[in-house]
C-alpha cells in the first residue's frame, strides 16, 4: 500500500510517501511544499493543491493521511493550517483518493508507542522504522512521514481487520 502523509500548513506543507508491505514501511520520497510569504492566500492554496495533485499523479497513493487540526493558543496559526488542510483535502477528493485524519496523539502512539512522546522521540522512531541514516529534514517532512507510518499501522491493525472504527475519514 502506498501512503501519502501530509503535515498541513500554508507556508510549509510536509509530505512523505511510503510503501507499506507486510509491516515493513519503506520511504519513497519526502520533502516540503513551500509557498512565499508575500503571495496572496488564494495563490498559495492553489499552489498547494497543484503540488499535492502532482504528488498524487506521480506516486498514485492508495490513501492520504493528514494530521487532524490541533487548536492551540494561536488561533491565527490554526486558521492558516485549516486553509492548507482544505487545499490538501480538495486535491485528494479531486483524484478520488481515500483520506484519513489522525490526531497528534494517535501519530505519536503509533510511531513511538506513547501518545505523549516528545518530538525528538517521534523523529528518532521515524528514522529507525524507515531504516534511514538520519532524521529527515525539515521537521515538516519528518512529521508527514510519521503520519504516513501512523496510517500504515492503523490500516493494517487487527482492529481494522475486525471492522472497528479506528480513525476518522474525511
Amino acid at each position: 500500500m502506498v501512503i501519502l502523509g501530509i503535515d498541513p500548513g500554508v507556508a510549509t506543507v510536509g509530505f512523505g510517501v511510503i510503501n507499506e508491505k507486510g509491516g515493513n514501511p519503506k520511504p519513497k520520497r519526502y520533502g516540503v511544499i513551500s509557498t512565499p510569504a508575500g503571495m496572496r492566500l488564494a495563490l498559495r492554496l492553489k499552489q498547494i493543491n497543484d503540488d499535492v495533485s502532482e504528488l498524487i499523479k506521480i506516486f498514485k497513493p492508495d490513501a492520504i493521511a493528514v494530521e487532524e487540526l490541533f487548536f492551540n493558543t494561536n488561533q491565527k496559526t490554526a486558521v492558516s493550517v485549516a486553509h492548507g488542510r482544505a487545499a490538501v483535502i480538495l486535491a485528494g477528493e479531486e483524484h478520488g483518493i481515500p483520506m484519513f485524519e489522525y490526531t497528534p496523539l494517535q501519530v505519536k502512539k503509533a510511531v513511538a508507542g506513547y501518545g505523549r512522546a516528545s518530538k525528538n522521540q517521534v523523529m528518532e522512531m521515524v528514522k529507525r522504522l524507515l531504516s534511514l541514516e538520519q532524521i529527515p529534514k525539515p521537521d515538516d517532512a519528518a512529521d508527514a512521514l510519521a503520519i504516513a507510518i501512523c496510517h500504515a499501522r492503523y490500516a493494517t491493525s487487527l482492529m481494522n481487520i475486525k471492522g472497528e472504527d479506528i480513525c476518522s475519514t474525511i
